[in-house]
C-alpha cells in the first residue's frame, strides 16, 4: 500500500504542475520585425493600441509604433533623389 500511495502522490503532483503550466497566458511575442512583415497584424494592433492601450501594455504598443515607423520610412538606406526637372508652380 505504501508504494502505491507514493506513486499516486507523484502522479498527482506532476498532473497538477502540468495543469498549472497550461493555464497561463502564452501569447506569442510580437517583434518589430514580425510586425513589419505582417501588415494585417500590424493594423489590428495599431487599432487596439489606440482604443485599449492599458490592456495591451506600453511595451507592445511601443513595438507597434516602431514597426509602423519602419514600414513608413523604410530602412533609411535609400538616398533622396530629386526629380531631374524642377517643379513648375
Amino acid at each position: 500500500m505504501r508504494k502505491s500511495s507514493r506513486w499516486v502522490a507523484v502522479v498527482g503532483a506532476v498532473s497538477a504542475a502540468l495543469l498549472l503550466s497550461a493555464c497561463g497566458k502564452s501569447r506569442p511575442t510580437e517583434t518589430v520585425e514580425s510586425l513589419v512583415a505582417d501588415p494585417v497584424r500590424l493594423k489590428q494592433l495599431r487599432e487596439q493600441c489606440q482604443t485599449e492601450r492599458a490592456k495591451l501594455g506600453d511595451e507592445l504598443c511601443g513595438r507597434v509604433a516602431e514597426a509602423t515607423k519602419k514600414r513608413f520610412f523604410g530602412d533609411g538606406k535609400v538616398p533622396y533623389t530629386p526629380p531631374k526637372e524642377s517643379p513648375k508652380f
